[in-house]
């Protein structure tokens, strides 16, 4: 009997022990995914692209901004001038259609990369705008010189003229085309052509392809310069569709990584209270 109290007493000497709380492990920290981006810049523009390659809204704007041009260049060409006389174009997004490049983009990723573009450039398969070359034969048909002032890199030169070529756009060559040499600024390649011709009429899908006034975005958006000088883009100018890239996007991302683009774009959310 008293062996069964001392087991019991020393039992309960070792239940009382184990009552006393473990220490417990602290969880390891979790880093937090990082952020990608790339990723989140191009997917919040996929509407743009997908507008800008499928919609058939904008492939009327196209033609309706052609058929606008055709009415201009005969107001145009009425007043006399001896200089022989140019119409001026950009080339992407307003006679070229690069939108499956974009579209390959936004299925990766990734936004704009110099020298995945360049890769697109280099294929020289990019389609005609709806409108263009139709347009410009028909300048050519009264008498205009057409020049290509773009800013693709000088060294897209030789597919450049390839592509224009085999789509059968007028004056597809050296002395027509005006690449970027330095500056994105075409105040000068304007002034050149200027020089030697008189400039009857002017397209593009972003405003700077007209005056380079338009790069500022710092008084409502440029909207304030666009109603100044509205009797003059009305005569001269004729702007086409590009929701995908360009100026007014710029001025609110500005220039840098894709982190810093994304950060500035929220801070214009929040500034703006959306």
């Amino acid at each position: 009997m008293k062996h069964w109290i001392i087991l019991l007493v020393g039992t309960g000497l070792v239940l009382s022990c184990s009552n006393n709380k473990p220490t417990v492990a602290a969880a390891p920290e979790v880093a937090a995914p990082a952020v990608d981006h790339m990723a989140l810049l191009s997917a919040q523009g996929a509407d743009a692209v997908l507008w800008q390659s499928a919609a058939a809204e904008t492939h009327r704007l196209y033609q309706q901004g052609y058929e606008l041009a055709r009415i201009r260049l005969a107001e145009n060409m009425r007043r006399s001038d001896k200089r022989p006389a140019a119409v001026i174009v950009d080339i992407d997004e307003t006679v070229l259609d690069n939108s499956p490049y974009q579209v390959n983009a936004i299925r990766q990723g990734r936004t704009f990369d110099q020298a995945e573009w360049k890769v697109w450039t280099d294929k020289a398969t990019a389609k005609a705008s709806p409108g263009a070359i139709e347009f410009l034969k028909h300048a050519a048909q009264q008498g205009c010189e057409v020049f290509y002032i773009s800013n693709r890199d000088i060294r897209e030169r030789a597919s450049t003229i390839k592509n224009l070529n085999d789509l059968g756009f007028p004056f597809a060559d050296e002395g027509h085309l005006l690449l970027m040499d330095g500056t994105s600024d075409k105040t000068e390649r304007r002034a050149r052509v200027a020089s030697t011709h008189r400039i009857v009429l002017l397209v593009g899908d972003q405003l700077r392809d007209f005056d380079e006034r338009f790069k500022d975005r710092s008084v409502d958006h440029g909207k304030t310069l666009v109603n100044a000088m509205a009797d003059t883009l009305r005569q001269y100018f004729i702007l086409l569709p590009n929701a995908m890239y360009g100026t007014y996007r710029d001025a609110i991302q500005g220039k840098g990584t894709d982190a810093e683009k994304y950060a500035r774009m929220q801070a214009w959310f929040e500034l703006n209270g959306y």
